[in-house]
């Protein structure tokens, strides 16, 4: 029994001499991770941007679980748009529309590829925290909050839709900064700031948008799928 004791008290010594060791960086990564690897969590996300911007999103609500589905309502003005994601499969129901699959959205063109594109390229937090701690150049804690630069990378990829295809967007003077929040060793909020000028079609466009993502009821959140959206999934 001593013995034993022993043995835990070591390891429970171990472990705290690990995590002091640890850089702000490190330690995000691995509360990321660990979010991660939750059975479940939900979130929301706000986003702010100068007045008089022409794309002005509202908040956006998800759920979801470990190799399971995902479930996201994001809100634009007075309109409502619904996600499910499972794997590389997805579905969306547009405002006052019925669910529809990616490939229909695609073949619709306009709005409906946009969304389309949306769905394909979209990442939960864990996953979107973990890309974000990859482009800082460092984190120095302070406070309780990590925070740090991103590389003129890791900002690009802040500011672009997805992974840049063909004529995708030229986008210059990126730049950006990121805050993260740990509570028990596990993610709970994360903000970042960017800023950059996208050219689109010889289209300038100068963005500047902060971003935060409030993370909660990790391994409490039940995710409930309607059956119209399982059927649309592809």
């Amino acid at each position: 029994m001593k013995r034993n004791l022993l043995i835990s008290a070591m390891a429970l010594l171990a472990g705290s001499v690990i995590a002091a060791d640890a850089s702000p960086k490190e330690a995000v990564s691995a509360a990321a991770k660990q979010l991660a690897q939750a059975a479940n969590y939900s979130w929301k996300t706000t986003v702010v941007v100068p007045e008089g911007s022409r794309f002005r999103p509202g908040p956006t609500d998800g759920k979801t679980e470990k190799d399971g589905f995902t479930v996201v309502t994001m809100s634009f003005g007075d309109n409502t748009t619904e996600m499910v994601l499972k794997g590389d499969k997805g579905t969306v129901k547009p405002a006052d529309e019925d669910w529809q699959s990616l490939s229909d959205l695609e073949d619709a063109g306009g709005r409906d590829r946009f969304l389309a594109m949306m769905a394909r390229n979209f990442k939960t937090p864990a996953a979107q925290a973990q890309e974000l701690v990859s482009g800082a150049k460092d984190l120095k804690e302070a406070d309780g909050v990590c925070s740090g630069d991103l590389t003129e990378a890791g900002a690009k990829s802040m500011l672009r839709f997805g992974p840049r295809r063909g004529n995708g967007p030229e986008i210059s003077n990126a730049k950006g900064s990121v805050k993260f929040w740990v509570k028990d060793g596990t993610l709970s909020k994360y903000e970042f700031r960017v800023r950059g000028t996208v050219n689109f079609n010889d289209n300038e466009r100068d963005i500047d948008r902060t971003t935060t993502v409030e993370i909660k009821d990790v391994g409490q959140t039940k995710v409930n799928v309607p059956d119209a959206a399982k059927q649309k999934l592809s």
